[in-house]
């Protein structure tokens, strides 16, 4: 299967985008399905740097550690799972819009399932990221566009 791709123009610069976006203690305030992402090592991010996400798959909270492959600040970022039994991989994208003050922000996840996770990737999981991304968009242009500069 393909990866799911969104895409939002959020009216905040590129820099504090991605400096939000980046931030891995943000992702539950505006990913549906992350009830918690907690850092293993210091902040700000830097490529190798891991985080152990729990997400939300139905009834079951399921934690995967994902690691920094990739910064681009503030252009681009990637993200993969190393662990646990379903392991995103996602890309983000951000695109200056009028000279820098506003940001097309592309976000691109696919899922890789092991065991159990074959199964919950193409029934439950992909389902219910595309159920969740445009949501998770319009609350993340929410947040950034209503929080102080």
């Amino acid at each position: 299967m393909s990866a799911i791709s969104k895409s939002i123009v959020i009216d905040r610069p590129p820099e504090d985008v991605y400096s939000y976006v980046t931030d891995p203690t943000h992702l539950p305030e505006w990913q549906g399905s992350a009830v918690t992402a907690v850092p293993l090592g210091d902040l700000p991010v830097h490529v190798g740097s891991t985080v152990l996400v729990t997400g939300q798959i139905g009834r079951r909270r399921v934690p995967t550690t994902m690691e920094y492959t990739a910064l681009d600040p503030p252009r681009s970022w990637h993200l993969q799972g190393v662990d646990g039994p379903v392991r995103p991989d996602l890309r983000g994208y951000i695109e200056p819009l009028d000279d820098g003050a506003r940001s097309r922000v592309t976000l691109s996840v696919d899922f890789e399932g092991h065991g159990m996770g074959r199964a919950l990737v193409p029934l439950v999981v992909k389902p219910m990221m595309r159920r969740e991304m445009p949501r998770g968009e319009e609350k993340l242009k929410h947040l950034l566009e209503h929080s102080a500069s």
